[in-house]
């Protein structure tokens, strides 16, 4: 069996938020082993559109509402941080997003929702055609994933791709985590490996089981600025990058963990995106079509604790709101297991 050298912390999954939390241990001075199946951000981090819209996820007090408005409040000096150190360019706007209203039923349904809204801190602007969030955001979480992964060598963070970890066991004075034909152990460890958590065993130690939702994405190449403001009704969504990539979503499919693309339901949301923007799509070819498993948990609730008596710490489970959630959750945990010690 291969063993690794020991390290401070050792985190389980290289998406979003195993890679954040990375990167601010990696920052107090921990040495960070950063271990992934794939490659680092190959699956739900990178297959999300970006939209940071606070406005179209949150209805009702909730701790998570809280964490991810402070991470919603967070985003911008942490791109800001993030491109500085990596020398990366992120592409990030607070853009605002337009959720639209087909009648004046839906209409009064979307102001009632938005009064709600209000008492989290979350502004609005009431429109003839629905409400406008003005703080709502995107980000290209391809281009957050590149900052991630080279800050994180630059600050000596031991990264391990291609290595599926198949165990968790705390011990008295260390965890040991192992795979096929490979054994690391660490002070610490987290489990950050989204829709894939609950498949790693941790021994001594039952966890909320993790699950993927499947959805599909389309891409058209317009012109840049030709879509100033996310857009959304009910399921559908469009927003567009600065490079003009005019990502469209999102579909919800309970198919296991199987990525192909399914050419009706692909049809199906290419109806919808262009019922929402005809002036722009219809009739025009999507120049890309995707997957992507969201990382769910039972209650469609995030996982985020300290395993009771152990040094293992649980980030998985974010759903739709993962690249959302990035920011406040490595804030918290890294200031949680640095002060372990």
């Amino acid at each position: 069996m291969s063993i690794v050298a020991a390290s401070d912390v050792v985190i389980v999954g290289a998406g979003i938020i195993g890679a954040s939390i990375a990167w601010r241990l990696a920052q107090a001075g921990a040495r960070v082993t950063l271990i992934d199946a794939g490659r680092v951000g190959a699956q739900a981090s990178t297959a999300g559109a970006g939209m940071l819209a606070p406005g179209g996820e949150l209805d009702a007090p909730s701790w998570t509402a809280e964490m991810l408005l402070a991470s919603h409040r967070l985003y911008p000096d942490f791109v800001h941080e993030l491109a500085a150190e990596s020398g990366v360019a992120i592409d990030y706007r607070r853009c605002g997003a337009l959720e639209l209203a087909a009648t004046e039923a839906e209409r009064d349904l979307l102001f009632a929702r938005a009064r709600r809204q209000s008492q989290l801190g979350i502004p609005y602007q009431q429109t003839d055609r629905g409400v406008f969030y003005p703080e709502d955001a995107l980000v290209d979480p391809g281009h957050v994933m590149t900052a991630l992964e080279r800050s994180c060598r630059r600050r000596g963070v031991h990264i391990l791709e291609g290595s599926a970890a198949t165990t968790i066991e705390p011990g008295e004075r260390e965890v040991s985590i192992r795979g096929s034909g490979w054994q690391i152990s660490g002070r610490a460890a987290v489990l950050a490996a989204g829709a894939w958590s609950s498949r790693i065993a941790v021994a001594g130690h039952e966890i909320r089981r993790s699950f993927p939702v499947k959805g599909h994405l389309l891409g058209y190449d317009l012109p840049p600025g030709s879509v100033p403001a996310i857009i959304r009704h009910g399921h559908t969504y469009i927003l567009q990058r600065s490079s003009g990539l005019t990502v469209a979503g999102s579909t919800s499919e309970d198919a296991g963990f199987d990525q192909s693309v399914d050419a009706s339901v692909a049809a199906e949301l290419r109806g919808r995106a262009e019922a929402l923007l005809p002036e722009l799509l219809r009739d025009r070819e999507p120049s890309r079509v995707w997957t992507g498993l969201r990382p769910a948990a039972e209650s469609f609730l995030p996982v985020m604790e300290r395993l009771p008596g152990t040094t293992v710490w649980l980030a998985y489970g974010h759903f739709r709101n993962g690249i959302l959630a990035a920011p406040e959750v490595a804030r918290l945990l890294a200031a949680e297991i640095a002060g372990a010690f």
